[in-house]
């Protein structure tokens, strides 16, 4: 069967890795990743080897070229062991975005402006394709924290929100105050547990400040408090977290 393009801006370019979306489901989350390869085109060749058993719908070189590698009715393997919102097939929920970008192997190269436009491009065509929410437009680390780290710190999610893409807030200033961190415990750490599984991270609310809370809280830092990334629940990050689930259509006033 041809792969024809349901973005009308990529090429095609298609991988034999991907099946049906479980269940029938449409796709309510778009996913985005970096390659973490220095080679971009050893990156494409890998997403397409059936032996890797990996694959994603899109691939966005530097120059800000668009390649579809799998049709976005179907499941592409994208995401990997991973959890949003209780959700944790999020292969079949989603969308998945490869960005050639060597990541942090590569010493968190920036990405150049043309990509970053393309990548707002893809996203807000599909985005309105599929009506998915701004606050479902997230990061490999948010939904595998501790195992995955990509697209990185250093991606501009600022950017796409300008451009209409994602969900933020400005981070509150770092500053020095109270913070939380691993090995405390109490009914502080259980709040703060409490408004990051609200959000949607996937995390289990003990009052424990353990090594998965702190690894929850990093992935949450290097999407929306990138300036510092330590996994220490300082104000900044409880401040900022506070108000992104307040300005959620669901919970308060949107943006």
């Amino acid at each position: 069967m041809k792969l024809v393009p349901d973005f009308a801006g990529a090429r095609v370019d298609p991988s034999p890795n991907h099946g049906e979306r479980v269940g029938g489901v449409a796709p309510d989350m778009i996913i985005l990743h970096y390659t973490g390869m220095a080679d971009h085109g050893q990156a494409v060749s890998w997403l397409k080897n059936i032996e890797s058993q990996v694959s994603s719908h899109y691939f966005v070189w530097p120059d800000g070229r668009v390649v579809q590698m799998v049709p976005e009715a179907r499941r592409a393997w994208h995401a990997g062991k991973s959890i949003w919102a209780g959700e944790t097939d999020i292969n079949s929920r989603s969308i998945g975005i490869e960005i050639a970008n060597a990541g942090h192997p590569g010493g968190l190269p920036p990405y150049p402006d043309a990509q970053i436009q393309a990548v707002i491009a893809l996203c807000r065509d599909c985005a309105e394709r599929w009506s998915i929410r701004p606050e479902r437009v997230l990061g490999h680390s948010d939904v595998a924290p501790r195992r995955k780290v990509d697209p990185g710190e250093n991606f501009s999610w600022e950017t796409l929100f300008r451009a209409g893409v994602g969900h933020w807030v400005e981070p509150s200033p770092i500053r020095s105050g109270r913070f939380f961190q691993r090995g405390e415990s109490g009914q502080p750490v259980e709040a703060l547990q409490g408004m990051l599984a609200l959000y949607g991270y996937g995390i289990e609310i003990t009052g424990e400040f353990c090594e998965k809370t702190e690894g929850v809280v990093e992935a949450f830092q290097r999407h929306f408090r990138p300036q510092r990334v330590d996994g220490i629940a300082d104000m900044s990050t409880i401040e900022t977290l506070h108000r992104l689930l307040s300005h959620l259509p669901r919970y308060g006033a949107s943006d």
